[in-house]
This record gives structure tokens, C-alpha cells and sequence, in this order.
């Protein structure tokens, strides 16, 4: 089935794709599946790992939201797949390379959002970055099989992971593909989230670039996913048009102006630092109190950056727990 599905690969993708049977391989050696294509395995390796599943606990914009529909990093990771997969299906890419890329692009995100990432950056000496430590998890972090160390993804996978965002551009279409679905998904579901939750009004946002983009959220997704298709189809890159790109960005600006910085939707943003840097703090001064299977790491690294690793790991629930176990004194007694 493997050979079958490689096989046509080269019949229907086209020639700008990466092909799974010409991927430059992983970084131990292992058996090829008889069913699945690497690009699937690594799919899902990432589906099955613990940093997803705790993806569903962290925060997006609104740090450990009361309602039920504010996006998580889970649901933006899904929501970044979904746009991804439908851009590389239409150019005739590789769909199972975006998908895996796109699933794991996040898994190295602190504890509330980049609060969490700003905080671990200032309290620490280690140039802290999601994708970097996105990057860790895949390669370090998890472990799937005992004696190696990490998922052991394809190269193709690690490198639009690492560089879905920062000043590197991927290796492979599929990279660059998600690098930018990342960008369409979080504008407009961020929009969305703040027009629910009442921090700004549609009239607020930049008129001109909703007239090019469209006033709701699927028109202005759709508008800008089919600009990308019609600029890029049959080209060795992936574009977008200058009207596009611009009124994206104004997009782009006025969420930064308005809604990541300064903002209701970020009035906790300070204790969730600070809790942070409270639990750098504290382990620190108290290596014997993380977990075990960190804690056999240090050998291999140092205490800083086990300490990062475990912090970094953290769901926001978890974090605020472990916060409140460590600093917040319980009665002792029982009436």
C-alpha cells in the first residue's frame, strides 16, 4: 500500500511537491511502514503524542477563557490544518507533509499564550522560542520508542515546524504553505473571538480592508486562501497578491494595536507572567521537585533548560495548580 500510495504521488502532485519516497529521511533509521507513506506516520506520531493532547488546555489570546468557544491552541492548530490542507490540495502539493507540519507547528507553546514565552525569556538566560522548543518536543521531549529519543519525524516535518514562523523560510512548499495558513487562521479567528467577546465592534475594524477581504469570517478566510491558489498555482513559490497581502496585514496591525496588547481580552496577562516566573523561581531553588522524568534529563542538559522544558509543557490549567499548591498555604487543620 506504501509502494501504491508513493507511486501516486508522482502521477497527480505536481512537480514543486515534496515526495515522500525522496524525503531526506529521519534522524534514526527505522523500518518503513507498510501502509503508510512517512508523511502519515509522522501525522500521526504527532496526533498521538501528550504535548497534543494538552494543546486543548492552553491558551490562544484569552488566558483560561470562561466561555465554551473561545479557541484554544488545539482548536487553532486544527483550524490552521484545515486552511493548510485545503491550499496544498488545490496546487497539487503534498497534503500529508502540510497536515503533519501543521499538527505539530504549536506543540512547544508555554502556559498562556506568548504571556507564557515572554515571560520565560526574561527570566532566563536560554533565547527562548515556541517553534524552537515546538522543535525540542518532537526531537527530545517525547518518546515514543525506548533508546530514541523523540518522535523521529522526517526532516521535511522538523524543518516547517521549526520554521513556521521567524526570520528562516521552510525547505518545502508545504512549509511555506502553513507558514502563512498559520497567519489566515489566527487573524480571523482572533477577530472572531473579540467581536464575541465584545472588546471591539466590526465598525472598528479597517473599513478598506474589509471591503477587499470580505465583512464575515468565511468570506475573508475563502478570499484570502483563493488569492494564495490563483497566485501560486503552477509556480516554484507560493504568493499572494499585493491587494491581499496589504489588507491582510492591516488586519495584522490593528489586532496588535487593539487586542494583543492592552486589551480586557489580556488583563490577566501580568499574574500569568508573573506566575511563570514564579515557578522559574522556584524550581530553580528546588530541582528535587520536578518530576522525574525530567529530572533524569539533567545529566543530558542542563538544570535551566529542563526547568524551561517542564514550565513549557505546562497546560494553563496545570500551571495555575501547580501556582496554588506551591504558593497558596492550606489549612492544616480538620474540624
Amino acid at each position: 500500500m506504501r509502494d501504491y500510495t508513493e507511486e501516486k504521488e508522482y502521477r497527480e502532485l505536481s512537480q514543486y511537491a515534496a515526495y515522500s519516497r525522496e524525503s531526506r529521511g529521519r534522524r534514526y533509521e527505522e523500518e518503513k511502514c507498510d501502509v503508510r507513506i512517512c508523511f502519515q506516520r509522522d501525522r500521526d506520531r504527532i496526533i498521538h503524542s501528550k504535548a497534543f493532547r494538552r494543546l486543548k488546555h492552553k491558551t490562544q489570546v484569552f488566558i483560561a477563557p470562561e466561555g465554551d468557544h473561545y479557541r484554544t491552541r488545539l482548536t487553532h492548530t486544527l483550524e490552521v490544518s484545515q486552511i493548510a490542507r485545503t491550499i496544498a490540495r488545490s496546487l497539487r502539493l503534498n497534503e500529508d507533509l502540510t497536515e503533519a507540519i501543521a499538527l505539530g507547528h504549536d506543540l512547544g507553546h508555554t502556559p498562556f499564550g506568548h504571556a507564557g514565552e515572554e515571560a520565560l525569556c526574561e527570566v532566563s538566560s536560554i533565547d527562548f522560542s515556541h517553534n524552537k522548543q515546538s522543535l525540542r518536543v518532537v526531537d527530545i521531549l517525547e518518546q515514543r520508542k525506548k533508546g530514541i529519543p523523540g518522535l523521529n519525524l522526517t526532516k521535511e516535518v522538523r524543518d516547517g515546524i521549526v520554521n513556521h514562523t521567524g526570520d528562516n523560510s521552510p525547505l518545502t512548499l508545504e512549509g511555506e504553505i502553513v507558514r502563512i495558513a498559520d497567519r489566515i487562521a489566527y487573524i480571523n479567528h482572533d477577530i472572531d473571538d473579540a467581536l464575541r467577546a465584545g472588546l471591539i465592534d466590526i465598525e472598528d475594524l479597517p473599513q478598506e480592508a474589509l471591503d477587499i477581504l470580505g465583512r464575515n469570517h468565511s468570506k475573508r478566510i475563502d478570499t484570502m486562501v483563493s488569492d494564495m491558489i490563483n497566485e501560486s498555482r503552477g509556480q516554484p513559490e507560493i504568493k499572494r497578491s499585493k491587494e491581499i497581502y496589504d489588507a491582510t496585514q492591516s488586519l495584522r496591525d490593528f489586532l496588535f494595536d487593539n487586542i494583543y496588547f492592552g486589551s480586557l481580552a489580556k488583563k490577566e496577562e501580568d499574574k500569568a507572567k508573573r506566575l511563570v516566573k514564579l515557578l522559574y523561581q522556584h524550581y530553580q531553588a528546588n530541582p528535587s521537585n520536578i518530576p522525574t522524568e525530567f529530572k533524569n534529563k539533567i545529566d543530558d542538559f542542563s538544570k535551566e533548560q529542563i526547568i524551561i522544558d517542564y514550565i513549557a509543557g505546562m497546560s494553563d490549567r496545570y500551571a495555575i495548580k501547580v501556582g496554588k499548591d506551591i504558593y497558596i498555604p492550606e489549612p492544616w487543620f480538620v474540624k
